[in-house]
């Protein structure tokens, strides 16, 4: 990709996976609004989370159950 593609991608919000950034797609994250901390959906698994009687991930550092949020305003969930 030549440095013109780069920077009309960055100011039209266009992104393209490569081969390499193949996976599952996300459609939101964790968050623990006391401590600030952020998982991706997709990473939750991989972060070995507690969960609680509900099924919903609790945040490392407090303990705390995690709220979701799906954010699609430039079709990432970020």
């Amino acid at each position: 990709m030549g440095i013109v593609s780069t920077i009309e991608d960055a100011l039209t919000g266009r992104t393209e996976k490569s081969a390499d950034e193949s996976g599952p797609e996300s459609t939101g994250a964790y968050w623990c609004d006391d401590c600030g901390v952020r998982i991706r959906d997709v990473e939750v698994a991989a972060e070995g989370l507690d969960h609680d009687d509900e099924g919903t991930p609790q945040c490392p550092d407090c303990g705390d159950a995690m709220r979701f949020e799906r954010s699609h305003a430039d079709g990432c969930a970020c």
